[in-house]
């Protein structure tokens, strides 16, 4: 029964956060499950465009990367450099790729993005660079406004993004924000993108499920 109220209470709202967001000049969508979001994400990339794209739990789940070389798609992923050199080259040509995909770390009920990155590469590409940048989020990363989306960013999606690396910080030792500067914080930049210029250069995909972190 929960899970039957919070279907409703996602496709109710999704309509009205993916209005917000096109009040401020990014080009939204929502979409009720994933199969219809993988079938968006993939009309919105022209097959002609190089994508790469930033560490994104949603779009491993939505299975994005996959569905791109199965139709041969031209990609730049970094995890499949030799090396660090590699790595890093591949990280810098990304910022000038055609598509750039990424999650959202929140999203404000009123139409703004809140990102939290460690390397600074994802909120690079998000802020300037790529033609076009995909976001795409599930609906649990909607928050009721700015303050608690910054708030989800820090206290909810951080501490559980940390839990897959070998850090010291007190989210990784006791899974919540300490506010900590140590030099092995993943929150070095917070953004919060609160107009799309220019006008509908990032998308934002919405679907009516749990999704990512």
């Amino acid at each position: 029964m929960m899970l039957t109220q919070r279907k409703m209470q996602y496709d109710k709202a999704g309509a009205k956060v993916a209005e917000a967001l096109n009040k401020r000049y990014f080009e939204a969508y929502y979409c009720s499950d994933r199969a219809e979001a993988l079938e968006k994400i993939l009309e919105l990339i022209p097959q002609d465009h190089v994508v790469s794209w930033g560490g994104a739990a949603t779009v491993d789940e939505l299975g994005v990367k996959e569905a791109l070389r199965q139709r041969g798609q031209a990609v730049i992923d970094r995890e499949t450099a030799k090396n660090a050199q590699e790595r890093q080259q591949m990280l810098k040509q990304a910022l000038t790729c055609d598509t750039f995909l990424m999650g959202s770390n929140a999203i404000s009920a009123d139409g703004q993005l809140v990102n939290i990155d460690g390397t600074g590469n994802r909120v690079a590409a998000l802020c300037f660079g790529p033609t076009q940048v995909v976001v795409v989020a599930g609906m649990n990363k909607v928050a009721g406004d700015l303050d608690g989306a910054m708030r989800r960013a820090r206290e909810v999606a951080a501490p559980m993004n940390a839990q897959r690396f070998p850090l010291k910080t007190p989210c990784v030792a006791n899974g919540l924000c300490g506010d900590c500067k140590g030099p092995d914080s993943i929150c070095a930049q917070i953004v919060t993108t609160r107009l799309c210029k220019p006008a509908g250069r990032i998308k934002v995909v919405l679907v009516g499920e749990d999704l990512g972190f």
